[in-house]
């Protein structure tokens, strides 16, 4: 960037530093583990907020950037035979002279159980401790209505939710935070992963990323890279291998980090470690410590399952648009994948039921072709029979094999997408899953995808699992293709089923689930017991399943040559890990179990999980932990609530956070104008921003925002710089925008010289350096400090534009340019056009707009990087770009990282710049 700043006033340090930094962790693969660590400080202030808890005004603390200085951030994640313990620290010390607040946030995967979290404070610690959640929930809210300071902590996402804290630090001390949580790793698609998100808003003295790995059979091999990774960074990712370990280290210093020609730092994408373990034995790997033993299974070398599939695809009302068309894409991707051996049938549904044909059909190049043909042609119908689509594909499959038409050693399957709640024909859910259940009758699986937050996603999770099948929820995003195709990759290839575990009846007891409806190619069964003997010669191991040549049957009996055992004097990287995860998959399961079956058995599995998660100290959907640490010598204590919330809780929470969500389309998505790039489109509920640039020749117009309904008209004219670099960048700026209102009978022409106002038949000429305003009947306009004017026009719109004088002191040149930013725009119509708005009916950028930027990667310019990013149905190559917004700090403005959009947006706008072009200031 050019040297040079807006300089209507004096440059002054920026005030708001909110997000100091934010590291993130994931203990397994992408789609389910993902965590993040964030250290808050910002200005000392005394605000009053309305807490969830409907008790009224708590007073705030905040603190000051300036005074807390976090100066440590380690993540360390060790892994024995895939359990995997991950601990998070930081630690950050108060320089003020006065008490500060420091807030501490994680997010961890939402398969993961929190097993500890402490704060030390001025060499004291302060540690959680489990509880029953009703009697947690019962502290905490006696705490807070006797006035004490209380945090609730429970939150939500994709495939994250969070952990939050907050403490007030006394002057010139220290507070160190410890994140403890604990995971089974999940193998899929032949690996398991381990992913660090890094994003560092400012250096940290002491930055560390450690992963330790053990696994005793062998490791085959690993693999560390890095989305940010430049040539000066490669080398500090530092690996060393074993047959049996790994050690993976990541440990940039504080210069290492700095971004050189940018603010904040270059780490900002994700650190992966990839690996996988040796399988030569049929039966697997079992290894026993202290009296607990663990059973992985996942033979190498098995042919896959040739599959019989009926996609039952959702096509009501409620799918109209992206959703189906989504569904289009990713339907054709997965047919396409389809084996020749394997035959599949298709069910679209509304309130009608109809399918590409009456039976399924061997998937051909040719069947497959006119199938993809068939789904292109969907269209979003009325309401939903969920009820009678599924047995319909109940009776294809069946039909089918009662025809003897399929082979013996073929699966059968049925994968149901839908977006919402069965209204039409049986609509009662309890009576759906029963005439579900009573047709499949153990003969088939389904499986179940809950696309958006409208689903009925609890009803298809217990369907599915009633079916020997698994439920997911599908985020509405522009990615959805891709979680569809993932999905189905999962689950596509079987190479057994019907997998029968067994053990000496004398040997183990307390054992989890060991019978499975499938393996997954690339996935791994787990098995878990205690040992009731030491007496491992006679443990006999036998699998009983059914593959690709009929029955499989195999046995073994331990011995010294026979099975990896590994004791107690074995080197492990942390304590009886066995137990640990038997006690982990026990309640996982247990927790499954209080969904589906009779009422008693629901009470049993829920009253076992909660004693489990109480002695093993696990947050668990049953229990929280609570900190309690005294305010100051002479106050009460405060106490801090962990929670997590079940995948149906979090649907529920996401629901209020959308019901409470401002109409306001400001909210949404803020479209402004400003500088070069000139459009800078703020996310706020993404914490995100888009931004693109159009370098039309000088004297071009565009219009801004047309909305029909009220007259509201904005058009920008574009000038070029004053004193032209031959051969150089000349840059255009907006120079002079036209404002009109039809519905009040005004006008404002605005350049860098003078504002002009034609309302009640009157024309006023307004210098910048007036010091007064305007009030009238539906105008109030404020000129402020040379170089800023707020309109609100009453009933309507509020904007800003922000006269800038931009210096380049080594050419002695400046060059005065506009500014406009909407501050509040929730008046203007649904409709709104534009460039902020859109060129046909409904809203461009006011209402929001969804996308995912994935891939991040070096880019061609030194420093900066590129991404591929989908939106509205295109793949676009964006480079991630910083802007500056000016509407909250006229001063200095506030430094905005946005995806920059090439090519004059295109892509990202709806048609071309063209359209956009109006031939006068005020056109309408």
């Amino acid at each position: 960037m050019p040297e040079e700043r807006p300089s209507c006033l004096p440059v002054m340090s920026t005030m708001w530093r909110v997000l100091l930094l934010w590291v993130c962790v994931c203990i397994c693969p992408p789609a389910q583990a993902q965590g993040a660590l964030v250290i808050s400080k910002r200005e000392t202030l005394t605000e009053e907020t309305k807490e969830d808890t409907g008790t009224g005004p708590v007073k705030k603390r905040i603190t000051s950037s300036a005074n807390v200085d976090v100066y440590s951030v380690r993540v360390a994640c060790t892994v024995t035979s895939r359990f995997a313990h991950t601990v998070m620290t930081s630690k950050a010390l108060n320089k003020a002279n006065s008490t500060q607040e420091i807030r501490f946030e994680m997010e961890l995967p939402k398969t993961a159980f929190i097993t500890n979290f402490s704060m030390e404070i001025d060499g004291r610690v302060y540690s959680g401790e489990v509880k029953e959640k009703e009697k947690a929930k019962k502290q905490y809210e006696k705490a807070v209505s006797s006035g004490q300071s209380a945090g609730l902590i429970k939150a939500f996402g994709r495939n994250m939710e969070k952990f939050s804290a907050s403490v007030n630090i006394a002057a010139k001390s220290s507070v160190t935070f410890n994140l403890i949580y604990e995971e089974l790793l999940q193998r899929k698609l032949g690996q398991y992963e381990i992913v660090t998100r890094v994003k560092i808003e400012n250096p940290v003295q002491e930055f560390q990323i450690l992963a330790d790995i053990y696994e005793p059979q062998g490791i085959t091999f690993v693999e560390a890279s890095a989305t940010f990774l430049t040539n000066e960074l490669l080398p500090l990712i530092e690996k060393t291998t074993s047959d049996t370990k790994a050690h993976i280290s990541f440990l940039p210093t504080v210069e290492q980090q700095k971004c050189p020609r940018c603010e904040g730092t270059i780490i900002n994408g994700y650190f992966i470690v990839k690996y996988d373990v040796k399988r030569k034995q049929s039966l697997g790997e079992v290894q026993v410590v202290n009296g607990y033993f663990v059973h992985y299974f996942s033979p190498p070398d098995l042919v896959r399952i040739p599959k019989n599939v009926v996609f039952v695809i959702d096509s009501s009302g409620s799918m109209h648009g992206t959703k189906i068309r989504q569904t289009q894409e990713a339907m054709a991707a997965i047919l396409r994948d389809l084996h020749e051996d394997d035959h599949f049938g298709i069910v679209l549904f509304d309130d009608n039921i109809s399918t590409w044909r009456n039976s399924l059909s061997k998937a051909t190049k040719t069947n497959v072709s006119q199938a993809i043909n068939y789904v292109k042609k969907t269209y979003a119908g009325s309401s939903t029979d969920i009820n009678s689509a599924v047995l319909r594909a109940v009776s294809m499959l069946r039909s089918k094999r009662q025809d003897t038409k399929l082979s013996d050693r073929s699966v059968d399957m049925i994968i149901l997408l839908t977006d919402g709640m069965p209204n039409h024909g049986v609509s009662n859910t309890q009576m759906i899953q029963q005439n579900v259940h009573s047709a499949i009758a153990g003969n088939m699986s389904l499986f179940c995808l809950g696309f958006g937050n409208d689903v009925a996603y609890s009803f298809l999770d217990v369907m599915s699992r009633q079916n020997k099948g698994l439920a997911r929820r599908i985020f509405e995003a522009s990615d959805v293709v891709t979680q569809l195709k993932g999905f189905y990759e999962e689950v596509s290839s079987t190479l057994l089923f019907d997998v029968e575990l067994h053990y000496p009846d004398n040997a183990v007891g307390s054992l989890t689930k060991n019978h499975y409806s499938h393996l997954f190619n690339g996935s791994e069964i787990v098995v878990a017991g205690q040992l009731t003997q030491n007496d491992m010669d006679n443990f006999l191991v036998e699998v009983f399943a059914q593959g690709p040549e009929g029955n499989v049957q195999v046995k073994e009996k331990a011995s010294g040559a026979d099975w990896h055992m590994v004791y107690p004097e074995k080197e492990y990287i942390f304590g009886d890990f066995t137990e640990r995860l038997w006690a982990y998959l026990t309640i996982q399961q247990l927790l499954e179990r209080s969904d589906i079956g009779s009422e008693q058995d629901k009470k049993n599995a829920t009253a076992q999980a909660l004693e489990m998660s109480l002695r093993y100290g696990f947050v668990t959907p049953l229990t929280s932990m609570v900190v309690t640490k005294p305010e100051s010598d002479d106050s009460a204590g405060r106490s801090l609530i962990a929670d997590k919330l079940t995948e149906d809780q979090r649907q529920q929470a996401d629901r209020r956070k959308v019901s409470k969500a401002p109409s306001a389309p400001l909210y949404r998505g803020k479209g402004d104008v400003d500088g070069d790039p000139h459009f800078m489109i703020e996310l706020p509920d993404r914490d995100d921003a888009l931004c693109f640039n159009i370098n039309d020749k000088p004297g071009t117009i565009f219009n801004l925002v047309r909305d029909q309904k009220s007259g509201f008209v904005v058009n920008g004219q574009i000038i070029g710089k004053k004193k032209l670099v031959p051969n150089g960048n000349n840059n255009t700026f907006f120079g002079r925008f036209g404002i009109t209102h039809q519905k009040l009978g005004l006008r404002l022409e605005v350049s860098t010289q003078d504002i002009s106002v034609f309302y009640n038949s009157k024309q006023v000429r307004l210098l910048w350096s007036d010091t007064t305003f305007l009030k009238d009947t539906g105008l109030d306009l404020r000129l402020t400090n040379n170089c800023s004017m707020t309109v609100t026009l009453r009933h309507s719109v509020k904007f800003l534009v922000i006269k800038h004088t931009k210096i380049w002191k080594r050419r002695h040149d400046q060059q005065e340019y506009l500014g406009f930013y909407t501050l509040d725009s929730h008046h203007l119509s649904p409709s709104v056009h534009g460039l902020l708005g859109k060129k046909t009916a409904g809203s461009q950028f006011y209402h929001g707009v969804e996308f995912e930027a994935t891939e991040l990667h070096p880019g061609k310019i030194q420093d900066k990087f590129d991404a591929i990013m989908y939106v509205k149905g295109q793949k676009l190559n964006v480079t991630r770009h910083w802007q500056k917004d000016f509407s909250r700090d006229v001063k200095n403005g506030e430094i905005i990282h946005c995806w920059f959009v090439t090519n004059d947006g295109r892509g990202l706008i709806d048609g071309t710049a063209s359209d956009y072009t109006v031939s006068d200031l005020f056109t309408v």
